[in-house]
């Protein structure tokens, strides 16, 4: 018998058993807590599941099997050169513009395709902090020079943070590029040009159908957005078009997707996103009924979603408990205790609100006004910015499943980096504040 293991489950019966019998249930910030931690839950899976992470896992599928591995070593490999792989890890992530659990997939594809540490990493900070649309939204709302830091930071960061990652690990990477330098090159059955169509069309999709309204009035995002569902089924036919000429899928499946998204949209215009739902079902078994590469693809979609939606949602859970959800944002910690703590400028209301930005997820354009409604409470600017670098980027979600591609320790340094360098940024953009 192994006395170790024994007592080490006794001791997690134990706690659990204690947990339970003094489970605060019936007090109302408890109660208030589970039920926010739940619609919380809800409410992200009718936000975002569908809109976000799905078309996020196809596109990511589409890494996995139609990027060839040479491709993505050549340019974002441990051997890459360094400016190159930096400024396009920097650059997609900002083309993307999505939040920091979508952007969970196309990380995980990118790193297991063999890109380097340092340029995922940038990858995986730069999508949903670089927003172009956010950073607009902030300079309207939370005035220009918050804007601006924002957009300089972001850009700024994402590239320190990924080359300090690299530089830590750098053995590590060496002798992954060794590994890599020992495989052939694969290759791929069509051009170049052919793949990157076939994925900017992925691409425009998740664009389109996750645009925000915005409250600026007369301006291009706004016209964009009165035309999303419009622009969003334009690039579906696209899409049709490209799994006909592209990946070689029978016409009679392709046509009787088409009908069925076609049918759907007529009866259902008023809710454009059961024509939504409707072609991402019909796409999905138009995928299994075709070739090898495209059934490869679905299985490869299907495998990023059941690695990345349970720890999702486990995270989710728990981040609605601690600081509440979409309802009255009450979790266990009291609103008020936060609003206290983040004033001013000193060195702990930075890390604070750091700290709160990592651990608090944040949909994409959301920080905006929660950023506004805690700066009416008396928020100190430095503390804003330092929330508007790390919320975005990072949350106790996306932690749980980053730790899932790159490991504990990495996931932890990664995530000190994020707050360190938010706190730090805060303090010096308060300082300029304050002074000027």
């Amino acid at each position: 018998m192994n006395w170790k293991e024994e007592i080490k489950a006794f001791v997690y019966f134990t706690i659990c058993f204690i947990l339970v019998y003094f489970l605060p249930v019936g007090t109302n910030r408890f109660d208030t807590a589970i039920h926010e931690a739940l619609m919380l839950l809800k409410w992200y899976a009718r936000e975002h599941v569908l809109l976000c992470l799905i078309p996020a896992f196809f596109i990511a599928g589409t890494i996995s099997i139609f990027v060839s591995q040479s491709a993505v070593i050549t340019y974002f490999g441990p051997r890459a050169k360094k400016l190159l792989a930096y400024a396009i890890a920097s650059i997609s992530g900002a083309i993307l513009a999505v939040c920091s659990c979508t952007i969970l997939p196309l990380f995980s594809s990118i790193h297991k395709r063999g890109a380097g540490l340092g340029p995922a990493i940038t990858f995986l900070y730069s999508g949903p902090a670089i927003n172009i649309l956010a950073i607009i939204l902030t300079m309207k709302i939370l005035g220009p020079e918050l804007g601006i830091a924002r957009a300089i930071g972001a850009i700024l960061f994402s590239i320190i943070i990924g080359i300090i990652m690299e530089f830590l690990y750098r053995n590590e990477e060496t002798k992954r590029a060794d590994l890599q330098f020992s495989v052939p090159e694969s290759t791929t059955p069509r051009p170049l040009w052919q793949t990157a169509i076939h994925f900017s069309i992925l691409v425009a999709i998740l664009v389109f159908v996750n645009l925000a309204k915005p409250d600026v009035q007369n301006s291009i995002w706004l016209f964009l957005y009165s035309y999303k569902w419009l622009l969003t089924a334009v690039f579906g036919v696209f899409l049709a078009l490209s799994l006909l000429f592209i990946l070689r899928v029978q016409l009679l499946h392709v046509i009787g997707a088409s009908v069925i998204v076609l049918g759907t949209s007529v009866f259902f215009h008023s809710e454009p996103l059961v024509p939504f739902v409707a072609a991402v079902l019909s796409a999905s078994v138009v995928l299994a009924w075709g070739t090898e590469e495209t059934q490869q693809w679905l299985y490869e979609t299907w495998s990023f979603a059941k690695q990345i939606l349970p720890l999702l949602a486990g995270g989710i859970l728990l981040a609605g408990f601690l600081l509440g959800g979409p309802e009255t944002k009450q979790g266990i910690i009291p609103k008020e205790w936060i609003v206290t703590l983040v004033g001013g400028n000193s060195f702990f209301a930075n890390f604070f609100a750091s700290i709160f930005g990592a651990f608090m997820y944040f949909a994409t354009l959301t920080e905006v006004p929660i950023v506004q409604g805690l700066l009416n409470s008396g928020m100190g600017k430095g503390p804003a910015l330092a929330l508007l670098l790390a919320g975005p980027a990072i949350s106790l979600p996306s932690m749980l499943v980053i730790r899932s591609v790159i490991g504990t320790p990495k996931t932890i340094v990664y995530s000190v980096l994020v707050i360190t360098i938010a706190t730090l940024s805060g303090m010096i953009f308060g300082s300029i504040e304050s002074f000027l």
